[in-house]
C-alpha cells in the first residue's frame, strides 16, 4: 500500500498559468528553450533551463546555471507570479488531446515507497542526467517538476475524482502545445483529502513510474541527503516528492522509433530475412499495425518487417519489440550493442509523426529508420512488477505534463 499526501503547492497565479507553464526540460534543448522563452518573462523555462539567461558559451551543467535557477525561482515568488498555498491540498490535472482525456492526482509520494519497491520502475538511469536534476533540485530547494506515475485503476478513486470535477470549477483552463487542453482543480475539502489518502493506502498496492525515472532518482537522492542533515527526519518534507498519479487505463503510449547512421550491408534484406518476412510497401501504409511488426525506411523505400513465429523470444523483456529490434537487427547486423550510449542511433517520439523518419533519413543525417508498434501499458506494468528493466526508449507518453504548474518546496532554506 502506498502513501499519497496533500502538499503546500507553489503554483502560478491563475491569470499567468498559460504564460508560465511550458514543456518539460527534458524534451527541449537549450536553443529550443531559449527560442520559446526569449519574449516571455513569465516562462518557467527561466527556472527549469536557466542556462537560457546566461552566456551561450557556458555549459548547461555549470554551477552558475543552478544558481541562476534558484535566483529565478526567488524572483518569480517575489513578483507574485508564483504563489505558495497556505494549506496542504490535492489537485486534479486533466489533459485532453485529440478528444481523449486523462486526469491525474497531483500529490506528494514517499521516497520510502520508492526505496522499498512500492513505487516501481522499468528503466535504468544515467548518472549525468541524474546529477543535472540533483543539482537543480538542490539549488532551488524544491521539486521543480512532478514525476509522472500510474496505478491500476481503482473504481472508488475514479468515482471520487469524477464527482469533484463535475461539482467544481477548474482553477486553470487553457490550451497549449500540440493543441492540448490543460485543466486543474483544487481539492480543499478535508474529508475528501482524507478519503483520497485512505483509498491509496488501503487499495493501491503499488505505483509505477510512467515517465520521469531521472527526476525520481534525483528527487529521492536529494531527499535522502536532506534527511541525513535533518534535526527531526520523520517530520521533514524531504520524505516526499512531487508526483502526478494517473490510472493506467487512461494513458496512451505512442511509438518510439529509431534512426541510424551506419554502413548499410549490400545484403541487408537477405540478413533481415533470417528473422523477418519482408515486403516493400507504399508510404501510405508505413506505420506498424501490430506487435512484432516493424517498418523500415531505406533509400526512399518503405519495407514491412514481420517477425517470424519461430523467432519470437519467450522472455517478458526479450519479447518486447524494442528488445527484438535491438538484438536481432541493431546488434546482429549493425553491431550497435549499447543503444544508450552509441552515437550512431537516435530515437524519435511518435508525436513527431512517421514522416519525421523520412525527413531525417532524406536529410542524410541518418540513412535508415525503423518504426515500432507502441508498447502496451500491460507490458509496462508486467515488466515493472517482475522487477525487470525495459530496453532504452521503449515508451513515449503523450500528452506531456507541463512544467511550472506545481512545485514542492522542501523548505530547507528560507526564501
Amino acid at each position: 500500500m502506498v502513501t499519497v499526501n496533500p502538499f503546500h503547492a507553489i503554483r502560478p497565479r491563475p491569470e499567468l498559468a498559460k504564460d508560465i507553464a511550458t514543456l518539460p526540460y527534458d524534451v527541449l534543448n537549450s536553443q529550443e528553450a531559449y527560442d520559446l522563452a526569449k519574449d516571455n518573462p513569465y516562462s518557467y523555462l527561466h527556472i527549469d533551463k536557466a542556462e537560457i539567461d546566461l552566456p551561450k558559451t557556458l555549459s548547461p551543467y555549470d554551477p552558475k546555471v543552478y544558481q541562476q535557477a534558484a535566483l529565478a525561482l526567488k524572483t518569480f515568488l517575489e513578483k507574485g507570479w508564483l504563489v505558495k498555498e497556505d494549506a496542504p491540498l490535492f489537485y486534479l490535472y486533466e489533459l485532453t488531446m485529440a478528444g481523449r482525456s486523462q486526469t491525474g492526482l497531483v500529490a506528494c509520494t514517499s521516497i520510502h515507497d520508492y526505496l522499498s519497491g512500492h513505487i516501481k520502475k522499468h528503466e535504468l538511469t544515467r548518472h549525468e542526467k541524474e546529477l543535472d536534476r540533483i543539482n537543480h533540485v538542490d539549488a532551488c530547494d524544491a521539486n521543480t517538476s512532478p514525476i509522472f506515475l500510474t496505478y491500476r485503476n481503482q473504481p472508488d478513486i475514479s468515482s471520487l475524482i469524477d464527482r469533484w470535477q463535475t461539482d467544481h470549477a477548474p482553477i486553470y483552463d487553457f490550451d497549449s502545445f500540440h493543441g492540448v487542453i490543460h485543466r486543474v482543480w483544487l481539492i480543499d475539502d478535508q474529508d475528501t483529502i482524507r478519503a483520497i489518502s485512505s483509498y491509496f493506502h488501503d487499495d493501491v498496492p503499488a505505483l509505477y513510474i510512467a515517465d520521469g525515472h531521472h527526476r525520481t532518482e534525483s528527487a529521492v537522492k536529494v531527499g535522502q541527503k536532506r534527511l541525513a542533515q535533518a534535526a527531526e527526519p520523520a517530520e521533514s518534507r524531504a520524505n516526499y516528492f512531487l508526483s502526478v498519479l494517473f490510472p493506467a487505463d487512461e494513458l496512451a503510449i505512442y511509438d518510439y522509433n529509431r534512426v541510424l547512421n551506419v554502413p548499410i550491408p549490400e545484403n541487408l534484406l537477405e540478413q533481415l530475412s533470417v528473422s523477418f518476412d519482408i515486403a516493400e510497401i507504399s508510404a501510405a501504409h508505413n506505420k506498424p499495425e501490430k506487435k512484432h511488426a516493424f517498418t523500415m525506411y531505406l533509400e526512399k523505400k518503405w519495407y514491412q518487417l514481420n517477425l517470424k513465429q519461430d523467432k519470437i523470444p519467450v522472455g517478458l523483456v526479450d519479447s518486447l519489440d524494442a528488445a527484438i529490434l535491438q538484438e536481432q537487427v541493431f546488434s546482429t547486423i549493425f553491431h550497435i550493442h549499447d543503444s544508450r550510449s552509441d552515437n550512431r542511433i537516435d530515437f524519435v517520439g511518435g508525436i513527431r509523426g512517421i514522416q519525421e523518419l523520412e525527413k531525417l533519413v532524406d536529410s542524410s543525417d541518418f540513412n535508415i529508420a525503423f518504426a515500432l508498434y507502441p508498447t502496451s501499458m500491460t507490458d509496462l506494468l508486467a515488466v515493472a512488477d517482475a522487477g525487470e528493466i525495459m530496453p532504452p526508449k521503449s515508451t513515449w507518453f503523450e500528452p506531456k505534463l507541463l512544467s511550472g504548474l506545481f512545485l514542492y518546496d522542501l523548505e530547507t532554506n528560507s526564501r
